[in-house]
């Protein structure tokens, strides 16, 4: 090592030691809100890339369709003329090993002969409409964090900390996130078997933001985020179940209200196990309820430690993960995900560790978070057992959703290190339909008393 990267690296260091020692410091003075939309971007990124250039430079993002886009809930690639720069494999890992969190590493080991990672030039499309931006920066000057849990004067839809100063804060942002007004979509989740072997669940998700409801109230359920309502469509055994969700903000402070429709029963009940380390739904024990979304819900059960930034292979711009008529039988391979449908890029990260707090409980004794700098959605987190251990990896396929501006997940994967296999969750690509972002909404449709309407088998 040089003296010129020691130095490098000892500066990395002193910040992320300054970082992860700061004080909860509420809102950051104007003159450091105004960095939005100039030396940052409004979400809070870095505007210029790297020294290498290896990170380009923000322009502003995608501002429009592209001309191969027909108007459908169905995406199609805005780069088809790329190609993979180089693919990392089992035998030049070592070459990327400092580009890569302990969990990716772990997967090159545990699936030696399969696992890889084809590389794409990187590319900065995320783009929010301007007035996601405005909320954003009245966040930046007015949102608080309150305690181990809680917010104050949170603007809906806009990131709540977009220059975070703590772990909580950067946590934040990815729960808080910008993800659209309201969304409807068909989605597949499978849990293969080791030899590959799978079953399809089939959900279909309804969400809205509290504030984009048609009859919504100005002031009322102000400690709700936003409401999801997830129906279960396939196999026959489960259809007709369905769960209910009102996001509260501060869950300390009023928990996470939820309930469940069993169509079996035909009975609607509280179910205050879907939060922290309850079972997902139809999971088969291979994630937790706060798995979903690689990350929800309260963060009051952890310590949060902001690490400073990194640069990182992530998947990024995954439309061919996306890509409409792909069989599902060639995607879902035994241990992973089939790669050749992968693409990874280089980007700016933050890293955020997340410790069990004394007194909680949770099977996850430690988290460790890499959060993506232009989206703060959660690109990779890395889980371990209460002996130190790793254990899980999650890993999101991202994409952009041009047509509306928003930035989701085209696949979320959460791999079993011990137990050799794995969850999948986001198959839509033969399905009749897509995400729709622009489905309207009334509380009424959010309440248990319409999940029985909801639950028809």
């Amino acid at each position: 090592m040089n003296a010129k990267h020691k130095m490098t690296v000892l500066a990395g260091t002193l910040l992320a030691a300054s970082l992860a020692t700061a004080p909860a410091l509420a809102k950051v003075p104007p003159e450091k809100a105004e960095m939005l939309g100039n030396e940052l971007t409004p979400s809070g990124a870095e505007v210029n890339g790297n020294a290498a250039g290896t990170i380009p430079k923000w322009t502003g993002g995608m501002t429009g369709n592209p001309d191969c886009y027909d108007g459908s809930e169905f995406l199609c690639n805005p780069f088809p003329d790329d190609k993979p720069l180089f693919t990392i494999t089992a035998q030049n890992l070592d070459q990327y090993k400092d580009k890569l969190s302990p969990g990716q590493i772990a997967m090159f080991k545990k699936y030696p002969d399969s696992f890889k990672m084809p590389v794409y030039k990187s590319r900065r499309p995320y783009h929010m409409p301007e007035r996601i931006q405005k909320l954003t920066k009245q966040n930046a000057l007015e949102t608080e964090t309150v305690g181990a849990t809680g917010l104050k004067n949170l603007n809906l839809q806009g990131f709540p900390f977009p220059i975070p100063q703590i772990g909580l804060e950067a946590i934040w942002n990815h729960i808080g996130r910008w993800r659209g007004d309201s969304l409807e979509r068909t989605i597949g989740q499978v849990t293969p078997q080791a030899n590959g072997a799978y079953s399809m669940v089939m959900f279909k998700d309804q969400l809205a933001v509290t504030n984009q409801l048609t009859d919504y109230v100005p002031g009322e359920d102000d400690n709700v985020m936003f409401y999801f309502k997830q129906q279960v469509t396939a196999p026959a055994r489960l259809a007709g179940n369905v769960l209910l969700v009102h996001e509260t903000i501060d869950q300390v402070k009023e928990p996470r209200r939820a309930w469940i429709y069993n169509a079996g029963q035909r009975r609607v009940r509280r179910a205050p196990q879907v939060a922290y380390d309850g079972p997902g739904t139809a999971s088969d024990g291979m994630r937790t309820s706060d798995n979903f979304d690689l990350y929800n819900g309260s963060p009051d059960r952890y310590d949060w430690t902001l690490k400073g930034k990194r640069e990182m292979y992530i998947a990024y711009n995954s439309y061919k993960m996306d890509e409409k008529g792909i069989p599902y039988d060639d995607m879902i391979l035994p241990g992973h995900l089939n790669q050749d449908l992968a693409r990874y890029e280089l980007h700016r990260v933050w890293e955020v560790e997340a410790n069990l707090r004394d007194g909680t409980r949770h099977i996850y004794a430690k988290r460790v978070f890499f959060l993506d700098e232009d989206t703060w959605l959660a690109a990779v987190i890395d889980h371990y057992d209460g002996r130190g251990n790793l254990w899980r990896v999650a890993e999101a396929h991202q994409l952009f959703y041009y047509n509306v501006d928003v930035q989701g997940y085209a696949m979320e994967t959460l791999y079993d290190l011990n137990a050799g296999r794995y969850l999948a969750l986001g198959f839509e690509n033969n399905e009749a339909s897509g995400t729709n972002f622009n489905v309207e909404f009334s509380k009424r449709e959010f309440q248990p008393a319409a999940l029985r309407r909801s639950g028809v088998r």
